[in-house]
């Protein structure tokens, strides 16, 4: 089975392992509130430990998922750019507003810290484009500012 590569900027990687050591050093203290909910008595009816439990199978998909992305991670570098790529940063003119991405893969996306997916129809879009050029997106007209 052939693997994908994920694209995750540096930053994005660091926040990965950070996670995932947090996680990992959390095992231990998730282990003891199953333990202490086990010794109420009855599971069938024991909501502690099932919380406890679920927590568990939570953290535990969340590692695996982790460590899989990490596995097959391929680093994006940033830097200045001719035209918008994986890592470049875009100012915009999106009809009288301004807004300003960086293009990332899409598991380190996150609109709402400006890090739009490349895999998103806007960042498809965006893909190739130089600063100056405009273009029609969703009815609007839109011009790359700038590209970092």
């Amino acid at each position: 089975m052939i693997k994908k590569s994920v694209n995750l900027t540096p930053e994005g990687k660091k926040e990965l392992e950070e996670e995932l050591a947090e996680l990992i050093k959390n095992r231990p203290a998730i282990s003891e509130r199953i333990a202490t909910a086990r010794s109420f008595g009855d599971l069938s009816e024991n909501e502690e430990y099932s919380a406890a439990r679920n927590e568990q199978k939570v953290a535990e998909g969340r590692i695996l998922e982790i460590q899989e992305i990490l596995k097959n991670v391929k680093i994006i570098r940033g830097g200045k750019k001719t035209k918008v790529d994986l890592g470049a940063t875009v100012s915009l003119d999106m009809g009288g507003r301004k807004v300003e991405y960086t293009l990332v893969g899409p598991t380190e996306a996150n609109p709402l810290e400006g890090k739009i997916s490349n895999e998103s129809p806007i960042g498809k879009v965006l893909l190739g484009h130089k600063a100056g050029e405009s273009f029609e997106f969703n009815d609007k007209k839109i011009k790359i500012l700038d590209i970092k």
